[in-house]
């Protein structure tokens, strides 16, 4: 008898140590990276945004009682790869936030898993789809959409002159918004689209597609991409000599990166539209010289994007007490979010962080004072011009009055 209930005892302890370690593994706030770290788009976030997230963990301390996590995963820029990271990371291995879903198809599955599950999705991704019809109580679109970029440059290059317009358009979700959004704004502008063509992700050869750009008459070329895609279409362009003919190119979703890879004199007189340079201010400098020595070059929006998400999730934590997902995520609205990248933002019931955007030219190679010193300010957007009205995106959030 002594010995049975020395052995329960025995197991009693066992059990309690087990179930204290498990509490405290709870405790511990887990955050996922999850984005394109070896295909077209791994320049623009990749190692980059878990750098940065790392970097917004390590500047909050202990939350909760224990130091923050960072775990990453490649979602290769294909939505059932990133889908079963994502479920696997909040079914079986405890991951409160995904994060950086850079690429909208990848960003749309997650965020759809991710309402299911009541676990919190932050994006970078662009498809204004996402704050949209497809929007959820336990998404954010942090950085930008297809609006704030189809609006603005839609906008300024068809009342600068460029009516007729071609797109060639990444053939998947951000690219179809992106297109849908840019020809609202060029048609109310007074413009028309000439034509577009639909193109793979991740082509490498543009010529069929160029040669309907420069048969299609239009004075604008406008790239409906972004990253690797963009860079070898206009590239290619340049070489077939579309701008000698009286063409123009946009590109509508352009990165630092990107810029860099063209070099500035293919790169010059380019206008893009961005919520974040690394040479805007004062913070923005001090900010982007930590990231700097951590991967050796400046950061691109999206990773400083993924830096303000991660920490203006851990202070909603904080204030919270709990990682519970509906308790941080009305945390995370009623906490305006303040960072070197955003002034007063506030993250909206239909998931899109209402910010400031601008409009930057690029810089001629005699106007650079070196390495990284792309951009010059053309025009602050206000947060109420950059971002579709609340009423008119037909969430579904919205509809209900929640």
């Amino acid at each position: 008898m002594r010995q049975k209930l020395g052995a329960v005892g025995v197991a009693a302890i066992v059990l309690t140590g087990a179930m204290a370690s498990f509490a405290q593994a709870q405790d511990t706030v887990k955050i996922g990276i999850l984005g394109d770290q070896s295909s077209a788009y791994s320049a623009i976030g990749g190692e980059g945004s878990v750098i940065a997230a790392q970097m917004a963990a390590e500047d909050a301390g202990d939350v909760l009682g224990h130091p923050v996590e960072v775990v990453s995963a490649d979602h290769q820029n294909k939505a059932d790869i990133g889908s079963a990271i994502a479920r696997r990371w909040y079914e079986e291995d405890g991951v409160d936030l995904i994060t950086d879903l850079a690429g909208s198809s990848v960003a749309l599955s997650v965020i759809e898993l991710a309402r299911n599950e009541k676990k919190i999705a932050i994006t970078t991704a662009a498809s204004s789809d996402i704050t949209g019809p497809n929007c959820s109580p336990y998404a954010a679109q942090w950085v930008y959409d297809t609006y704030a970029l189809g609006k603005a440059l839609g906008t300024s290059v068809t009342e600068a002159g460029g009516k007729k317009w071609f797109f060639i358009t990444v053939d998947y979700s951000f690219g179809h918004a992106l297109e849908r959004d840019a020809t609202t704004f060029l048609e109310k502008a007074g413009g028309e689209v000439a034509g577009s063509v639909r193109v793979p992700f991740n082509t490498s050869d543009f010529s069929s597609f160029l040669l309907q750009a420069q048969a299609s008459g239009a004075d604008i070329v406008a790239l409906a991409n972004t990253g690797a895609d963009m860079v070898n279409a206009l590239k290619q362009g340049i070489e077939f000599g579309l701008q000698n003919s009286g063409q123009s190119f946009v590109g509508l979703n352009v990165f630092l990166t990107d810029v860099k890879a063209l070099g500035l004199d293919n790169a010059q007189g380019l206008d893009l539209v961005a919520p974040f340079y690394w040479d805007q201010d004062d913070d923005t400098r001090a900010w982007s010289a930590r990231f700097e020595k951590k991967l050796g070059r400046k950061p691109t929006y999206i990773q400083a994007g993924v830096y303000s998400a991660v920490s203006h999730y851990l202070k909603a934590v904080k204030a919270a007490g709990t990682t519970d997902a509906d308790k941080v995520m009305e945390e995370m609205r009623d906490l305006p979010i303040n960072d070197f990248m955003t002034d007063n933002g506030k993250l909206r019931i239909d998931g899109r962080v209402v910010r400031d955007m601008y409009v930057y030219e690029v810089k001629s190679p005699a106007e650079s004072k070196g390495d990284w010193d792309f951009y010059k300010l053309v025009s602050r957007l206000p947060a109420e011009e950059a971002v579709r009205p609340l009423d008119e995106g037909n969430c579904p959030l919205v509809k209900a009055g929640n």
